[in-house]
């Protein structure tokens, strides 16, 4: 008995540390699911990155306030998903302009407080930031003219022959050298020109955005996506928001954010973006 009573009082004094153990971790987990300040989302991106983001003059219901450029608005998807999330948090976006390869780094000294600027998630990312589910997804399909002998390939091999032109220092040329047996033509410095290249007759086929497949084809009713059953190895492009390791939380309430908008949307907003985009 004696030693029963010993145990009880030391039970008791325990189970009153767990409380306060508990009380403590659920204050900090509080604390933790406040992203920033709690009031202003500050959004880094390039805003020269289109349709995904770019800079405006002119605010209107698609932009947010770019903070570190006076008068500037900051339009494109991932302003559109990052009015999402902010919204969600309780909190005002603005953006943060700044260069693509430093990001990260303005990520982790807390000079933004997500990223949402076209980036995929990739192991050395992922060492530095944590990365959200996609909110996007693109792909790299081929395109052809209706009367091209090559409209009805559907393997790498039946374009045997074909000149072939994608964007010079992207992955829409790299790709290129998966097919075999084409002439691989010197990239394009800009979507534009390698577009033009095949609607004058100068490609044979050109490389080209999933996601912008059919606003490319109001624009050229002649043109026509392959239907390849081959398809590039390591092509697919996702659009992962950023924010620093530790928050599992408000990562949490990120991808819940994310995982709400119906595909249908996205390809919506996303559509609505190429028509808003600058020329």
């Amino acid at each position: 008995m004696v030693v029963l009573s010993g145990c009880g009082p030391a039970a008791q004094d325990a189970t009153t540390d767990d409380s306060s153990d508990a009380s403590a971790d659920a204050d900090a987990s509080t604390e933790a699911a406040t992203l920033g300040d709690g009031t202003t989302l500050r959004v880094g991106m390039e805003a020269a990155y289109a349709p995904y983001n770019w800079q405006v003059s002119e605010a209107s219901e698609y932009t947010i306030p770019i903070e570190n450029v006076s008068g500037a608005y900051a339009d494109g998807y991932d302003v559109q998903v990052a009015k999402m999330i902010a919204e969600a948090l309780g909190m005002e976006p603005v953006a943060v302009k700044l260069d693509f390869a430093g990001l990260i780094d303005a990520l982790n000294n807390g000079q933004i407080d997500i990223v949402c600027a076209g980036m995929s998630v990739d192991p050395d990312r992922a060492q530095s930031a944590d990365f959200s589910d996609s909110y996007i997804d693109d792909d790299i399909v081929m395109i052809t003219t209706q009367d091209s002998p090559y409209a009805g390939a559907t393997t790498f091999a039946d374009l045997a022959g074909a000149s072939v032109m994608g964007q010079a220092a992207t992955m829409y040329d790299t790709v290129i050298d998966q097919i075999p047996d084409i002439n691989h033509m010197t990239p394009g410095e800009t979507v534009p020109i390698v577009v033009e290249s095949l609607a004058s007759g100068t490609s044979d086929v050109i490389t080209y955005s999933m996601l912008s497949v059919p606003k490319l084809l109001e624009t050229y009713p002649n043109f026509v996506e392959l239907e390849m059953e081959d398809k590039f190895e390591g092509s697919v492009m996702p659009d992962n928001a950023a924010i620093a390791k530790g928050q599992d939380a408000i990562l949490e309430q990120i991808n819940e954010v994310i995982n709400a908008i119906p595909e249908d949307e996205r390809q919506q907003m996303w559509n609505d973006c190429m028509d808003r985009q600058p020329a």
